[in-house]
């Protein structure tokens, strides 16, 4: 079952991010990892921020999470996390197709150049990756991240992306 989070979920949003996450370690430049990956203070920036967070509930436990974030012309798909012991069990499809429905915007989704299950996952979906000068241009419109971070990500685009937003 897929329902928007609570307040009292907090904790395990952060939980699952953090468990998952895990992949990235020795994967993403080592500048850029750091533990926990995203601590409480950013996870609560990002919901302050606006990001919404869905959650897949089996059996009463919150076994993945997935953010979207809605912006004037462009809808972010954000943090984007199933539990490690859950995967491969089609959580993450069942939650982008589902936040997918929410909205008639192009999506975008950011994620690290060198993840390249998470980018495989996104194509599976319907998502295409866009150009070099694309990338930088939506990163800095659209995320707030630092420099290194938009040097060693990429960003896919929903099919109703044209581009020039």
């Amino acid at each position: 079952m897929i329902v928007q989070s609570k307040t009292n979920d907090f904790r395990d949003i952060f939980d699952i991010i953090n468990d998952a996450a895990s992949a990235y370690k020795g994967i993403i430049p080592a500048d850029r990892w750091h533990e926990p990956y995203m601590t409480e203070e950013e996870l609560q920036g990002q919901m302050d921020d606006g990001v919404s967070f869905w959650c897949y509930v089996d059996n009463g436990d919150i076994t993945g999470v997935m953010g979207i974030q809605d912006k004037p012309d462009v809808t972010l798909i954000r943090h984007a996390y199933v539990r490690t012991s859950a995967r491969n069990n089609g959580i993450g499809g069942k939650l982008l197709n589902h936040l997918s429905q929410l909205t008639a915007k192009p999506i975008l989704i950011g994620t690290w150049a060198d993840a390249t299950w998470a980018i495989n996952f996104y194509k599976k979906h319907g998502f295409r990756m866009v150009s070099f000068e694309e990338k930088e241009r939506l990163l800095r419109k659209y995320w707030s991240i630092p420099l290194r971070q938009i040097d060693t990500s990429i960003v896919l685009a929903s099919a109703n992306f044209t581009g020039a937003m």
